[in-house]
């Protein structure tokens, strides 16, 4: 697959800001995005509605069912204004470095506790993503790990950080399209397999180093290359490129993360590695996911 021309660079955050600067506006493109080929009521489907402008709400002229543009989104039943939420999810989508909830706070004027609950909630939106997010053709597997430069003493497969398998899929070109990483107890075998089954399409051509543990659970439903790992080579140079930057990106923005955080973390950094070819819609694209976010995950 020929890798896709490069778009024009999203508009800058001042005149987004003044695009968005109503509630009224964010919800003009909510409703867009939801309804923009004919309302359907989240509980019958009926098409046709009344307005209660002063709730902001439509009712459901065969049910009576009453919705919003938020209800069921990670926006559901907000207090924050609008356009603090669109505000946030343009600068987590468009900022390739990621932003530390303090750093937010003071970009879109919100306490410490409000700039980490919008964080939490859009990463959920991104990790709900991933999930429906399946790699194909030429897959490149490896695994890694994450923590402080002298956490556990020990380097390599024997080290207690937290250990990530992360699978990328690249053109024939060898660039990389996509990408997803994955949080494990363990480097077992079985592990790897389920990793597989759950993010890489079958009769993919999965490469990957000679570690044991890939070889059993990936030799009857893909096409497995493997060969011994040699820092020289360029075999896997463009997965182990794609896990550096992922760390840079956490030691360099968050200067490190516990455990329990990784994996959102982790899914944010995919999430927008996967988007790179599409900066003029990065924040359309973080809006739809926000929207077709399952709501009780985004709660958890």
């Amino acid at each position: 697959m020929p890798t896709p021309a490069k778009e024009p660079k999203p508009i800058g955050f001042l005149e987004f800001s003044k695009r968005f600067n109503t509630d009224d506006k964010c919800r003009d493109k909510l409703f867009e995005l939801r309804w923009g080929k004919g309302f359907s009521c989240p509980k019958c489907g009926h098409s046709e509605y009344t307005n209660n402008k002063h709730r902001h709400r439509r009712l459901c002229k065969a049910c009576k069912h009453e919705t919003s543009v938020t209800a069921g989104t990670i926006m559901d039943k907000t207090h924050l204004p609008l356009t603090k939420w669109f505000w946030a999810m343009y600068i987590i989508a468009t900022d390739k470095r990621g932003i530390s909830s303090n750093a937010l706070k003071n970009q879109i004027h919100v306490t410490y506790k409000t700039a980490w609950y919008l964080k939490k909630r859009i990463r959920e939106a991104m990790s709900d993503s991933l999930e429906n997010t399946f790699l194909c053709g030429i897959v490149e597997l490896d695994d890694s790990h994450f923590g402080g430069p002298g956490e556990g003493g020990k380097r390599g497969r024997g080290t207690p950080k937290s250990k990530v398998i992360a699978g990328l899929q690249v053109d024939d070109d060898g660039k990389p399209q996509a990408l997803k990483m994955r949080v494990v107890q363990n480097l077992r075998s079985k592990t790897i397999g389920l990793f597989a089954a759950e993010n890489i399409v079958a009769g993919a051509n999965i490469r990957s180093d000679s570690f044991r543990s890939y070889r059993k659970p990936l030799a009857e439903k893909y096409l497995h290359e493997y060969q011994a790992f040699d820092k020289e080579s360029e075999h896997l140079a463009w997965l182990h490129k794609m896990i550096s930057n992922a760390k840079s990106y956490i030691q360099g923005t968050f200067h490190g993360l516990p455990s329990t955080c990784l994996q959102s973390h982790l899914d944010e950094f995919s999430w927008r590695l996967n988007h790179r070819f599409s900066q003029q819609n990065i924040f359309t694209f973080l809006l739809k996911d926000a929207l077709t976010c399952n709501f009780r995950a985004a709660r958890a």
